[in-house]
């Protein structure tokens, strides 16, 4: 183990090439971070994750020296350098490709901490966007869709995420698998609800004789509690109504009220268009929902509304967690 000295000096040299822009020393000092202090570890994984989300290109380079802290004694560490990679796939998937079996390793390790393997599998997802071939192997694909079944619900919440990036990476990779997917869309967490839900219409778009085999499953989602959940399911069965597939529409569609009408009638009138019961004129609602672009443009929108909370405290105006104490945590007036 090095003394705090050195220490003290890679910490400093760290903060040093990140503010040179000088990646090779970078590389050159992130390399010797296993043999030192948890804190140096720390330390220097909180400067690489800023550093990353300002500028990857100056990272990417130390990117695979960290992929030993993955396997670090120090839970927090491992934890850490997996957000580290999360952080680098959502700017750069290109600079994660390589430490892809890492990833995997720590996702398919039954005995590690929860949360490392929540942000492993987002990490992979991210990837899955742009290199769809080199994340879904059978073993990992298998691997993200059986946790969906008794994981933890923060790694359920990663996995249907990941496996809504594949299928927006890859389409097809998932067309043997809807029926799994489907079996979790009554799941109690709205995103992972959401997150299969897109699945399945990404899914759709490319295969849409393939959405038969849950159609029974997307009509129950119709009165999901979550509005977009039941948009996504209305986008699906519009998206199955279009295609040349046995299918017929079920008998009532969603009401919107004021504040969800935007997003589930446009929907509405997407499926119903091509029965000649309502809807825009055909093109213009087909080119912003119902395909593969639209969806990958708008879901981390989506996302994030969905992941909002409910409101503001009235006396300072701090934005409140949907399930916390009646007590503002910044003021700590009542609510």
């Amino acid at each position: 183990m090095r003394d705090s000295g050195a220490d003290s000096s890679l910490r400093a040299g760290v903060d040093e090439a990140l503010e040179r822009e000088d990646s090779e020393k970078l590389a050159a000092l992130v390399s010797d971070l296993p043999s030192t202090s948890v804190e140096t570890r720390k330390e220097c994984l909180r400067s690489l994750k800023a550093a990353v989300t300002d500028d990857s290109s100056l990272v990417k380079p130390a990117l695979p020296a960290c992929k030993a802290l993955l396997e670090d004694d120090d839970r927090p560490v491992r934890l850490m350098t997996a957000k580290l990679f999360v952080a680098a796939a959502e700017t750069d998937p290109n600079a994660v490709v390589p430490t892809v079996p890492a990833l995997a390793e720590r996702l398919t390790d039954d005995e590690e901490f929860y949360y490392v393997r929540a942000r492993s599998a987002e990490a992979l997802g991210y990837v899955a966007l742009e290199h769809p071939d080199i994340v879904t192997t059978p073993e990992l694909l298998a691997d993200l869709r059986i946790g969906l079944s008794f994981d933890e619900p923060e790694v359920k919440e990663k996995l249907s995420k990941a496996l809504e990036h594949v299928a927006l990476g890859d389409p097809k990779r998932l067309a043997h698998h809807v029926s799994t997917l489907a079996e979790h869309l009554a799941d109690e967490d709205e995103l992972v609800r959401y997150h299969l839900c897109t699945a399945l219409v990404i899914v759709g778009c490319e295969s849409p004789e393939k959405l038969t085999e849950v159609s029974d499953t997307l009509n129950a989602r119709l009165d999901d509690e979550n509005a977009y959940v039941r948009g996504r399911a209305v986008e699906a069965l519009g998206v199955l109504a279009r295609s040349d597939a046995d299918a017929v529409l079920p008998d009532e569609l969603p009401q919107p009220n004021d504040n969800e009408e935007p997003f589930i009638a446009e929907r509405v009138r997407f499926a119903l268009v091509d029965d000649g019961l309502g809807g825009d004129e055909q093109g213009e609602t087909d080119e912003q929902i119902g395909t593969v672009p639209a969806i990958r443009a708008t879901t981390d929108e989506i996302v994030a509304e969905i992941m909002a909370p409910d409101g503001e405290c009235p006396h300072c105006g701090l934005a409140l967690p949907e399930n916390g104490p009646p007590m503002c945590p910044r003021c700590g007036a009542p609510y």
